[in-house]
């Protein structure tokens, strides 16, 4: 796995072999294998390759039985072996060991339906030379990327990342306005938009067709959390041990060195205790730490480590934020401004001097309640229902009076921005929890000119349209299913799948197997969080595997000390880059808020951490990308 890229011309026009090349050249996350390449008339193939499986024989263009049907595939397929006996015994027949072939022979049995047997994260492309038909597919979590472009005259350029589409000399470089619009409220572009207004993300869950220059699109796959089964908890557990435990055992498979991500939290934990019971050997972990102790966790993965009996690794990074921003804006391709991406960069480095794949707990959250937030959303629903002039008398206006600072966060703080957000409608009310900037500050942001050319745009729709498509669920399942279908793939996903192909590192995450998905999703909510605890079940889970001590305590998350470091190491590069005439006359932001913020935060006045570092990623990408 690595990188594929792809274009079909309409009407029968030969695809030029030196463009294609120079699209698979600049797949960035190179492994260490040659190259592959299917050209035949008005179609071009072509996929970099990071062996993980069938070392000997597995080099793509992979074809069917009789050569009419050629794949290019990026990801893993969990159960291949068992869909290879199943073929074999309907008669097909095989002539490499790869999960990918097992794709190709799928659609040849299966045509589009193929993608319900497949247990893993892919981004693939079919082409059928009989039908002369392009199959195009993205797993159901969305772990790998696609990107297409589907040109005027009826061609289709693919590839898995922005350094190759951008080779293609048909597609243009001019922006997306609407893409910015929603980066600056959610850190990262979300799908289907890119930052490029000819570049479309194919979404999680959906195939892509095209045939004779026209292209349908359709989603295959969406967790249901209408459908509940009666269950008692202690049966949750068992079954939810048992899912996970298959699920991370399958993710064991490999013929190259693996390890596991160990954070300390929950999901990680589990993670690797489960696969110190499936393996006969201790399990590689590796673990990222900071000198500054509010930002790290090494001590409770250490004792996570020491209780599984775990080779357990750490490092200790001074994160240089300057040497490494050049290279995550490069990668990423559009603008992305979750500041964990550095030390998950920077663990997924150090690890790959040791193993090929890591697995991680990603996921864990999104299935099984783990963020505060959540919790947050039931109980606006509850301080709601006091009437309103006991609320603002008894409870708002005394709350607003209590003195906070604008430089460290505080529960006071944390409960003026609670009672702010909970008189608004739930679409917004969460919008404002998981965004950098809110309506209101979005347009004091705007300049006059960017305003009027995203009219009609308004970011709080990427969300709003999950909480309308929630099945009639409650609403920790409908927030839970806004994320799986948000936050989830725009931006974790896209984070950990960047910084371990940039190292060669294959990441794989138990917590997404869509059958652990669809478990936890018929699961009551009163099973999965319980009052103000968050992930009760998985809780559960885990005390049985790892020390208590581990499992119950304030969750940390993975961030670093931007709000520090835009105060010293980094206050010079920060307002030289901002403040410059080419950034304060971008015409998107107003110079004056940018200089508010910069000045504010970089003179200790405010914090203004996220704010600054979204602004300073977006002219990054411009200046390295549109400039």
């Amino acid at each position: 796995m690595c990188g594929i890229v792809g274009i079909v011309n309409n009407k029968g026009r030969e695809v030029e072999q030196s463009v294609l090349e120079r699209m698979n050249r600049a797949i960035v996350h190179r492994g260490p294998d040659d190259d592959g390449f299917y050209l035949k008339g008005n179609v071009g193939l072509a996929m970099r390759r990071l062996s993980i499986i069938d070392l000997a024989s597995g080099k793509q263009p992979i074809h069917n039985a009789d050569k009419t049907k050629w794949i290019v595939f990026n990801g893993e397929i969990y159960n291949y072996q068992d869909l290879r006996k199943d073929l074999e015994k309907r008669g097909h027949r095989f002539y490499t060991n790869s999960d990918t072939e097992a794709i190709i022979h799928l659609y040849d049995e299966f045509g589009v339906d193929c993608l319900q047997h497949l247990r893993g994260m892919f981004a693939l492309a079919i082409w059928d030379e009989r039908e002369q038909e392009l199959f195009v597919a993205r797993d159901r979590v969305g772990k790998k990327p696609l990107l297409y472009s589907y040109r005027p005259n009826g061609d289709l350029v693919f590839a898995s990342e922005f350094t190759a589409m951008l080779e293609h000399p048909e597609i243009s470089r001019e922006v997306d306005h609407a893409a910015i619009n929603a980066y600056l409220a959610y850190l990262c572009v979300p799908a289907p938009m890119t930052a490029f207004k000819e570049i479309r993300k194919l979404e999680p869950g959906h195939w892509l067709k095209w045939k004779a220059g026209k292209i349908e699109t359709k989603r295959y796959w969406l967790p249901d959390f209408s459908k509940k089964i009666k269950i008692t908890e202690d049966e949750a557990i068992e079954e939810t041990t048992r899912i996970l435990r298959e699920s991370t055992s399958l993710r064991m498979i490999s013929e190259v060195p693996l390890g596991a991500f160990l954070s300390g939290g929950v999901d990680s934990s589990t993670v690797v205790a489960l696969m110190a019971e499936e393996s006969s050997q201790p399990v590689k972990t590796f673990s990222i730490g900071f000198e500054e102790e509010d930002f790290s966790e090494l001590k409770y993965a250490r004792r996570v480590a020491e209780h599984i009996g775990a080779d357990h690794n750490e490092f200790i990074v001074r994160p240089n934020a300057l040497e490494v921003l050049p290279t995550l804006v490069e990668h990423y391709g559009e603008p992305y401004a979750d500041s964990s991406a550095i030390p998950t960069y920077y663990v997924a480095k150090e690890t790959r001097k040791h193993v090929t794949v890591a697995l991680n707990g990603d996921g864990g959250d999104e299935s099984f309640a783990g963020y505060e937030r959540y919790t947050a959303m039931n109980l606006a629903e509850s301080y709601l229902r006091i009437p309103a002039f006991l609320r603002k008398s008894f409870i708002g206006f005394p709350i607003s009076m209590l003195p906070t600072s604008e430089l460290k966060r505080s529960r006071v703080r944390d409960v003026k921005r609670f009672i702010a957000a909970a008189e608004r409608p739930r679409k917004e009310r969460y919008f404002r929890w998981v965004s950098s900037f809110d309506i209101d500050e979005l347009d004091r942001l705007y300049t006059d000119s960017f305003r009027n050319a995203i009219a009609g745009n308004d970011p709080v729709n990427v969300i709003g349209r999950w909480f309308s498509a929630a099945n009639g669920s409650g609403l920790l399942d409908a927030t839970m299913l806004t994320d799986q279908m948000t936050y989830l793939p725009n931006d974790l996903l896209v984070k950990v799948d960047i910084a371990t192909m940039a190292n060669s590192l294959e990441g794989r995450s138990p917590f997404l197997d869509h059958h652990l998905i669809e478990f936890a999703a018929s699961l009551p909510e009163r099973i999965k969080a319980r009052r103000f605890e968050t992930k009760s079940l998985l809780k559960k889970v885990a005390a049985r595997l790892v020390p208590k001590e581990v499992i119950y305590r304030q969750k940390m998350g993975f961030g670093v000390p931007v709000g520090k470091w835009f105060r010293h190491e980094m206050k010079d590069f920060v307002r030289d880059l901002m403040l410059s005439e080419k950034a304060l006359n971008r015409g998107i932001v107003r110079a004056e808020m940018i200089r508010k913020y910069v000045d504010e935060h970089t003179d200790g006045r405010s914090d203004h951490s996220y704010r600054v570092w979204t602004l300073m990623m977006l002219e990054l990408w411009y200046q390295r990308f549109i400039d």
